[in-house]
């Protein structure tokens, strides 16, 4: 556990956890918000789900990236991914931390000008780029990425309407024979090209690489594939930046996660109990009795994360295990190491609270508990967020309690397959409406990436916490927010 985790909380768990319990990772104030008046009335006032975000580890939280670079003599440049929460207060706060922003959108890039960021600390990595993003990016002075020879001559041409160069960072393919192709860079030779002779109205800052996964060895092949092209060229840039992916831990052990893989797979042979929905398989299938596959989720333990993940990258050398390391080579060109986290910024910096608004119990005896909120307003791309969230039974004495149950967690679409998390659950204390669901560590990639107003629901309102108190985040005050 590190010092910012709160530890366990006496009677937290007590009333929901999974058949092999997943007890998320808390920070002291999510403790502290732990507490069912408190959270009714604000579902109350602003609806359920309800987002619930503190800034502050924010800072902590890069602040180990950039100690770890400083370690080795790197100069370690952060810029926020704001894909991964769209809370602009998360912005405030990484900007006040003197800290960049990574912007995938024409709106992010607008709404973080507006906030008064340095147009110097932004990047633009959005994977598609119309003009209008394009022309804000190159009259603001902000880097972007360079995803196309489509692109490219679009950037030319905008910076030429505007009598201005772009400042531009290629993206390097990954081309490593292991790995699939990926849809995001451009071939080595065409930077090598775009370093030995940029072009009309465009000046190379940096290099930009996009990387699926938290891989330590590819990162290290591809962080000296970029210093390679450095070298090779000659040419002056300001940073490589290795994007994003930087791990974390949703969970304090990993004796938990291994215990409920090794369940798991039992439950899909048939030689336990079933821990998902139907038996989903969570990215697994048996054929021929055997289980093949690999998780389709967010691996909730990882044994190196942040700083110390960071500096083994750094701490790398070329294939072979020869020549200098990517510290000592940064070092010599002169250049930063920028990256973009997300998740890992963002890491015990949220919560997302949903009220229980009625319960069924099917007719295997499994009890459903129906949550006011839908299955986009807690995930991610993943099959799945595989940590325990906090059931807060309602404090009335007169509530209907049912008797102790296992079930699942169930949402507001209406389709069969309309569960918040697959994984099924066990209640001590059994369900009662006005129960309150809490899923935590939220903020990254959870609360937004894939959120949906779908049946015309209202998306969840943001809310900030100051001081003693909860304040609307700045962008539910915008148009059609």
């Amino acid at each position: 556990m590190d010092e910012h985790a709160a530890g366990p909380a006496p009677g937290l768990r007590d009333a929901m956890a999974g058949l092999v319990p997943l007890p998320g990772r808390l920070r002291p104030w999510q403790v502290e918000t732990l507490d069912h008046v408190g959270l009714a009335e604000l579902l109350t006032a602003h609806g359920s789900p309800v987002n619930l975000i503190d800034p502050e580890p924010l800072t902590a939280n890069a602040a180990a990236l950039v100690a770890a670079g400083a370690e080795l003599g790197v100069t370690v440049r952060i810029c926020f991914a704001r894909k991964a929460n769209k809370a602009l207060a998360l912005v405030d706060q990484a900007a006040a931390a003197g800290h960049g922003i990574d912007v995938s959108s024409d709106d992010e890039l607008a709404q973080v000008l507006a906030r008064g960021v340095e147009p110097e600390k932004v990047i633009l990595t959005a994977a598609v780029k119309p003009a209008r993003v394009l022309d804000r990016a190159i009259r603001a002075g902000v880097a972007i990425s360079v995803d196309s020879a489509d692109e490219l001559a679009a950037i030319r041409a905008c910076a030429a309407a505007n009598g201005i160069f772009a400042r531009i960072a290629p993206r390097v393919a990954p081309d490593l024979p292991h790995r699939p192709l990926s849809r995001f860079g451009l071939p080595v030779g065409e930077v090598r090209g775009l370093l030995t002779d940029p072009g009309a109205h465009v000046e190379v800052v940096g290099l930009h690489v996009h990387l699926d996964g938290y891989d330590i060895g590819d990162r290290v092949v591809m962080l000296h594939r970029m210093l390679d092209l450095v070298e090779q060229t000659g040419a002056t840039l300001r940073f490589v930046d290795l994007g994003g992916g930087i791990p974390i831990r949703y969970l304090d052990d990993p004796a938990p996660w291994q215990e409920f893989w090794q369940a798991h797979r039992a439950g899909l042979l048939g030689d336990g109990p079933e821990q998902t929905w139907r038996n989903k398989g969570l990215g697994l299938a048996v054929h021929g009795g055997q289980i093949h596959g690999a998780p389709a989720v967010y691996p909730a333990w990882q044994e190196t994360i942040v700083g110390d993940w960071l500096r083994q990258i750094l701490d790398g050398t070329p294939a072979g295990g020869a020549g200098e390391s990517a510290a000592v080579r940064l070092r010599r060109l002169g250049l930063a190491l920028q990256l973009e986290p997300g998740r890992a910024l963002l890491e015990g910096c949220g919560l997302t609270a949903a009220r229980v608004e009625a319960r069924k119990q099917l007719a295997d005896g499994s009890w459903l508990a129906v949550l006011a909120m839908n299955r986009t307003q807690c995930r991610s791309a993943a099959d799945d967020f595989l940590v325990d969230p906090i059931l807060l039974p309602n404090p009335d004495p007169a509530a209907d309690r049912s008797p102790a149950a296992e079930g699942f967690l169930v949402g507001a679409y209406c389709i069969e397959a309309e569960l918040i998390t697959l994984r099924r659950m066990r209640f001590p204390r059994g369900l009662a409406v006005g129960d309150i669901v809490v899923f935590v560590n939220t903020a990254g990639y959870l609360m937004h990436i894939v959120e949906s107003a779908s049946h015309q629901m209202p998306l969840a309102r943001n809310l900030i916490r100051v001081g003693a108190g909860w304040q609307l985040d700045p962008l539910d005050g915008l148009p059609d927010r």
